[in-house]
């Protein structure tokens, strides 16, 4: 089993309403003529103000919608769950291996779910505030610029858990590229600590992450680790199904994604 923190995806939405539209009235006041009572008047909004963190905002926190996934911090308005990442766009023989292996669950009674987009965390989420996001992104974008395009193998079966211990993940650690994520992580935490954000793992397991399930199964889906790698073995063009290309670095802010593509 390996601790990991995993993005939540109600921790990257942010609720519908709108500044402006939360709050009450103020007191009623006495006027300084006559006594007569006047009441304080609620100033409209400008546009400017209102559509300041639209671009950013998703839908309400819907865990049907995100893979059971939770709430892990509390939400604040301005505040954005922020994660860099290499996405991994899977071949279709990829998604027969990932089948493969959640049949083979679930003739063991231990049925998982198939995620539905796959990609390599290099950093943990984040919470961002909305005024440092331009800088933010220019910092990442700074010190991503000099890397070069590279390869990256996922073939080892491993089981992980998140932080909350409410979801249990089965994952591809990378067996092949490990020093070229390494080194971008290292320039990826050097801008997490320019804004006193947390770092990534001193020790990363570095994985795609493929199915999910909720609760902590780890102990049971350990037991099965040995089979599972075997179905990854034998799988035809393995070897090359399982390869990723990393071109760009990816960051998702809300729910706008950056890129940064790599020379």
């Amino acid at each position: 089993m390996f601790l990991v923190n995993y993005s939540s995806s109600s921790e990257e939405e942010e609720e519908k309403r709108r500044p402006g539209e939360a709050g009450s009235r103020g007191p009623a006041e006495q006027g300084a003529v006559g006594g007569a009572e006047v009441k304080s008047q609620r100033l409209p909004v400008p546009e400017s103000v209102m559509g300041m963190f639209r671009e950013f905002e998703e839908e309400l926190d819907d865990s049907a919608k995100h893979d059971g996934r939770i709430r892990s911090f509390p939400h604040q308005r301005g505040n954005w769950a922020t994660l860099v990442y290499l996405e991994y766009y899977p071949e279709e023989e990829f998604i027969e291996l990932i089948d493969l292996l959640l049949t083979h669950l679930q003739t063991l009674r231990l049925p998982m779910a198939r995620l539905a987009e796959f990609h390599i965390s290099l950093s943990q989420t984040v919470v961002l505030r909305y005024h440092w996001i331009n800088i933010f992104v220019e910092s990442l974008k700074e010190k991503l610029s000099s890397f070069d395009r590279f390869y990256c193998v996922s073939d080892k079966v491993k089981i992980y858990i998140n932080q909350e211990k409410t979801r249990t993940f089965l994952g591809l650690e990378v067996s092949g590229g490990n020093n070229y994520l390494q080194e971008v992580v290292s320039e990826v935490d050097k801008c997490m600590k320019e804004f006193d954000l947390k770092t990534y793992h001193k020790r990363p397991s570095f994985h795609i992450s493929v199915a999910w399930c909720l609760g902590d199964v780890t102990a049971e889906l350990e037991k099965h680790n040995q089979e599972l790698q075997a179905i990854v073995d034998r799988f035809e063009n393995s070897s090359r199904v399982l390869q990723m290309f990393a071109d760009q670095v990816r960051c998702k802010i809300g729910n706008k994604i950056f890129s940064f593509p790599m020379r």
